[in-house]
Order: C-alpha cells, then structure tokens, then sequence
C-alpha cells in the first residue's frame, strides 16, 4: 500500500477511533520496551536461575501498561474525543441546518476554552444570518408580493397551463391543469408528462417547432390522457433556450364535450338526409305520373297524403332534437333563484314598482343580464298598460326545468302587446339584445296565462343546473413549480446522482403492530415529495388503509387510529399501487426504514409491483453526521436540528413524514459539508454504520 492510500485510508476515520489507536499503539509500543528493557537486563544478569523473576516482572509489567494505557483512554474518550465528536455534530448543524439554540457546554467542559469559543462562533454566525435574513427578506418583500399575484392569475386561468423542460418533465403546472390531465394523485415536480398525456403528438410538435427554428413558432395539437378519457386541444410554443431541446410552455383545453357535440350534431345530420330523402323521393316519383294540373286518382291521394304525413312528423321529430341538442350546447354559468329576485328588484323599484320573491334552492343555467333584463322588460309594459304597481315572482320546479312567472293582480295580458315587447329592444345600451333574442339563446319560449289563485302571470321556463346546497370545500388552486428544473442536468446512473438533483419520496406507515411476521398489517400510509432540494407542499399522499384484521387497543392509544376509521379505507393492495405510482422514479426515504419496507414488501403480490426504488435512512444518516454515540430516535434528531413536531401530529403517518422530510432536508447540506456530494458517496457512508440497520439497497 502506498503512502498516499495511506493517507486516504486514515482520512476517513473518526477522530474516536484515531484516538483508539493512538493509545492502542502507546500501549502496546510500551509492552515491546518494557520487554527489551527486561530481556537486555537478563542477558546482562547472566543468570539463569532469574529468568522466571523477569518473565513474572514482564507480565505483570506489561497488563499494568495496558490496563493504564485503556484506563487513560478512556477517560481521553470520555472527556476530551467524544465532547469534540458531539461539539463538531453541534457545529455542523449550526453551520449547515440553519439550527439557532445554544450548544450544550457541560459535556465539553473539561476541553477548556474550545467550548466558549465555539459558542462564540455559532453566536456570531446566527446574528450573522439574521442579520443577512432580514436583508434578503427586505429585498425580496417586492418580489414575493408580485409572484403571488402572478401566482394567484395562473392559478384560475381557465386553460391548463404547463411547463416542461427540454426532456419533458414537469416545471410548472396550474390547478386547472391538475383537473385535466386526471391523475389519480395529481401530477408531480419533476415526473414525466407522458406518466399523464400520450406522447405520440407531444413529440412531434415539439420536434416540428424545433426544426422550424423560429422564436415565434407555435404548434396547435390534439392529445388524450394516458387512459383516452379525455381529448385536449393543445397549443404548445418554446421557451427561450439556446440548448438542442428547449422546454416548452404547453396550454390545454378539454375538447371532449366539442368533439361529442359536433359527433351528434353530424349523426343528427345523417340522419336528417336519410329520413328525408326517402319520402322526398317518393313524392317526387308519384308527382310524376301525374300530368300537371290533373287530380290524382284515389288511390294516388292516399298515397301522397300519407308521404305528406310523413315527412311532416320526420320534420317536427328533427326539429325537437336538433332543439333539444343546441339546449344541451349552450354555455351557460348557473344562477341563483335569489340573485335573479334581487336584481329584478332593484330595476323594478328603480321605476317606482315593488315585487316580491320567494326564495328556492336552485341554480338555474342562463345568462343572468338577459334574463333579468325581459323580466324587467315585461313587468314595465303591463305596469304601462294595466296600471300595475305590485308584482310577484314564483318559481316552481317542472320536469327538469324552472318555470318562472311574473305575477301580478289585474286585467290578463293578451299575445299582440306581448309579441311586441319581445321585438322590442331590453337595453338602449345593447341594440342588437331582444326578448326573442333572448328565449332563442336559452332555447326556451314565454307564454300568458291565469295562475291557480286567479293571478295573471307571464311564464318562463329555464333549464335547471341543479339544486343548491352546502358551499363545497375550496378547490386547490394553487400554482406549483421550480423553475430550477429547466437547466437540471440529469444522470441516468443514481450512485453518481448529486444528492441534490434527484427526486426523494419520504413516507411512513402506522401499523397494527411491530410485527409484521406474525400477521400485523398497515393501516395508513403518508407521504411527501421533495424535488430539487425542496418539499412540495402540494404533492402529499396520505390515505387510511383497511387492514382486513382488527386493531389492538394498545395501538389505538399510538396512532389514534379506529377500527370504524378503516372500515371504508381501501386494501393495501389499492393503495399500494397507488403509492407505488407517487414514488414511481424516486428515492425512498423513512425513519428505520427496514421497519417500513417489510411491510411494503411482503404486500407486493397483492400490490402488483416491486418496491425497488434506491433507499436512504434517516437513522443511518443521523448516524453519518453525528456519530453512532447519539440517540437517532426520530424525536432526538428532530430536537437534535430545532423541528419542532406538534404533539396531535406526533406518531400520526402524515405528522412523522414531514418531519423526517424535514430532518432531511436540514441533514443534506451536513452531508455535504462531510464531502459527501453523491447518492453513492453516501451509501459507502451508511454501510459503515450497518450494525444500526440491515442494508436495504
């Protein structure tokens, strides 16, 4: 062996051990003298009678050097080594995981003035970061603010937005687009987009745009989700970039409905040319043989009637689904019962007329101007013409539909003056806004007519949307992106990976016991995801699982959770495959990780799939940074690195995930700061500490 492995070889082990062997070398170098110095005095004796004397002299000598030697090596262990281990691991994670609480000064108080000084240090450098902090935070308010602004416009677009970079994984994505592209668990950070859309048309615009070479350029396009449900009209233009794969920016439309409208709009066409022609031709054919201006025999009448009848109700049938189709089309936001009341109200009482409203749970589908505005229209000209102060507006419910009257007490309303108002403008302001305008818009009519109570009404229908209820629960539309992605070189081999540039998925399951063995199952699964360095919020999986056993009291009391909770939950094998998808392309992250992943695994049959994702473990990586002397419970590290867990999410799937996602991400750059810059890097490093954990990569 060379010097300079040499070297490398006493690099890599801890100051601990060196000490050992320091004083394992001391020992043992002082047996050796110990030994010359008595062969040397035996040999200058000369006698042979002595020989017994020295070798008792030696051995005793000897277990008296090494018993001093382990003796004063212990107590260098104790109070100088490991105070300087732990001193060096509190200094790290003051210097790399932004930890701000005062070093533990007792255990190094026998190291004289090193532990003041390196409180001193961690002191400076804290007001250091403050300091700068605030300076960053001062700079940046602006900024902050105007990205929440565009943050906020993205989101409710009502296209779907998405960002990819040159080899098509995911950079940005909007709410809208999470509601178009149907993942099971919505998109990922960092996944790929053919996981969600076919790739067919995706490739080939983005190659046609690179080939045209033209900033400008944009592509139109037509795509389906990864399962066909769903057809998206796309528009795809390139981002700015000089490499040979630029990232692209990729608008989506659903157009499933369109498609399926103009289908039946061309099936009802067909079908109008096949049921027309037919009588059409017969006719003609019989209208033929008859010279023009002569009767038709008996029979021929017979015949021609019968045609005539015909193709009179072929018309009138067509005529109801071709209405009944452009009904369907049109698009329409729902209204409220009570907002149109209150607007008709406020136009009335602007002219000096009273109405009154009750209030019914529906939402109906139309434009709310256009029909408040013929309502208003219509209450002023029988106000002019009968003399009417008073109104009133019902509403009741019809076969699918709301039927609106506009009551009033009086003289009843003949057909002319209500032809006439419905030709007559609504608003001076908008012209080309009639009343037929209207009942043509919401495929509808309006007719006169005397209620059961003897009030005269003019009645409305409008198609209902549905009933109202309960506010639902707000949609989650926030932005999602790290436009960091776009330059992210990527290596296909993971123990080369930097630890920064790959894709972690860190989980943790409660259970109905500790052992899986002997027949405990998983009852709830969480996970998150960190991407380039950092934690999506949004990307979280947490799901209860039906263990199909029943759950010990004594577990209960750890996790809280019920039987009753997992009665309806999904079996593993559902939300394994589900989770097997969230982590699909990552590495694997769990506090005693061996712990979850036999769980996981002795599942894989019913799952459907093989957990062989690349593994790290926070208690061997706790074990890297701090030395194997620590405690690496998951609450001794998280306090270890200032985490605070709050006490309802502690020992809860979800709770434990994100703190341990937490934990790493604050243990990263620690590592880092040990030189260890690779997945393999620190891999090598765990496996040293394998006594703690068996090796599951």
């Amino acid at each position: 062996m060379t010097g300079k492995a040499k070297a490398f070889a006493l690099d890599h082990l801890g100051l601990r051990l060196r000490v050992f062997l320091f004083f394992a070398a001391l020992g043992l170098g002082a047996v050796v003298l110990l030994g010359l110095g008595l062969g040397l005095g035996y040999r200058r004796l000369g006698s042979a009678d002595s020989l017994n004397a020295f070798v008792q002299a030696g051995v005793i000598g000897s277990f008296g050097v090494l018993g001093l030697t382990a003796g004063v090596w212990y107590l260098f262990d104790v109070n100088v080594s490991k105070p300087i281990d732990l001193l060096a691991g509190a200094l790290r994670a003051r210097a790399h995981a932004s930890v701000d609480s005062a070093l533990d000064q007792g255990a190094a108080r026998y190291l004289g003035d090193l532990a003041p000084a390196a409180q001193a240090t961690a002191l400076t450098l804290s007001e250091t970061r403050n300091a700068l902090a605030e300076a960053v935070a001062r700079e940046t308010t602006r900024l902050s603010a105007e990205k929440d602004r565009l943050a906020a416009l993205l989101s409710d677009v009502p296209v779907g937005v998405i960002l990819c970079s040159g080899d098509h994984q995911l950079v940005f994505y909007n709410g809208t687009a999470v509601d178009l592209i149907g993942a099971d668990q919505g998109p990922g950070l960092d996944r790929n987009l053919f996981d969600y859309l076919r790739e067919g048309p995706i490739r080939h615009a983005h190659r046609r745009l690179i080939e045209a070479e033209d900033a400008d350029a944009a592509s139109d396009l037509l795509c389906a989700t990864r399962h066909g449900a769903e057809i998206l009209a796309a528009r795809m233009r390139l981002l700015p970039d000089d490499s040979a794969a630029p990232g692209y920016v990729l608008t989506l439309r659903d157009v499933t409905a369109d498609l399926a409208a103009h289908a039946k709009r061309e099936a009802l066409l067909a079908d109008v040319l096949d049921r027309i022609r037919r009588p059409a031709a017969n006719l003609r054919a019989l209208l033929s043989v008859l010279p023009e201006g002569t009767p038709p025999p008996a029979a021929m009448d017979v015949a021609l009637r019968a045609e005539a009848e015909s193709l009179t109700a072929t018309v009138t049938d067509l005529a109801a689904q071709q209405e009944e189709g452009r009904a369907e089309a049109i698009p329409r936001s729902p209204l409220r019962v009570a907002d149109i009341a209150d607007s008709l109200r406020a136009k009335l009482e602007a002219q000096g007329l009273t109405l009154k409203a009750c209030d019914v749970p529906l939402l109906l589908r139309g434009d709310g101007f256009e029909v408040v505005g013929l309502l208003a229209r219509l209450a002023t000209g029988v106000a002019e013409l009968h003399e009417v102060r008073e109104f009133a507006l019902t509403v009741e419910e019809d076969s699918g539909n709301a039927l609106l009257r506009l009551c009033w007490d009086g003289a009843p309303l003949l057909l002319a003056p209500l032809e006439g108002w419905l030709d007559s403008v609504l608003d001076a302001d908008v012209p080309g806004v009639t009343g037929r305008h209207v009942l043509m818009g919401h495929a509808t009519e309006i007719w006169p007519e005397t209620d059961a109570e003897g009030r005269q009404a003019i009645c409305l229908p409008l198609r209902i949307a549905r009933r109202s209820g309960p506010r639902p629960k707000p949609i989650a539309r926030a932005v999602v992106y790290d436009f960091d992605l776009l330059g992210k070189a990527r290596n296909e081999a993971v123990a080369d990976t930097a630890l920064s540039d790959l894709t972690y998925v860190v989980f943790d399951t409660e259970t109905t016991g500790l052992l899986p063995a002997q027949g405990d199952e998983i009852v709830q699964i969480a996970a998150v995801r960190i991407v380039n360095g950092k934690r999506v919020a949004s990307e979280v999986f947490d799901t209860l699982v039906n263990p199909g056993r029943s759950i010990p009291a004594a577990s209960t009391v750890v996790h809280g959770i019920t039987e009753a909770m997992v009665q309806d939950a999904p079996d593993i094998g559902t939300v394994g495959r589900a989770f097997h998808r969230f982590a699909q392309g990552a590495v694997l992250i769990a506090h005693n990780a061996p712990f979850d992943m036999e769980f996981l695994r002795r599942n894989e049959a019913s799952i459907g799939a093989t957990f062989d994702n690349p593994i790290l473990d926070t208690v061997l990586l706790s074990a890297v940074v701090f030395g194997q002397h620590e405690d690496h419970s998951l609450d001794a590290l998280t306090h270890r690195l200032s985490i605070t867990i709050p006490e309802e999410a502690r020992h809860t799937a979800i709770g434990d995930t994100v703190a341990t996602a937490d934990a790493f991400l604050k243990l990263l750059p620690m590592l880092k700061g040990r030189e260890l810059n690779s997945f393999g890097d620190v891999l090598a490093e765990m496996r040293r500490h394998g006594r703690l954990l068996k090796d599951l990569n």
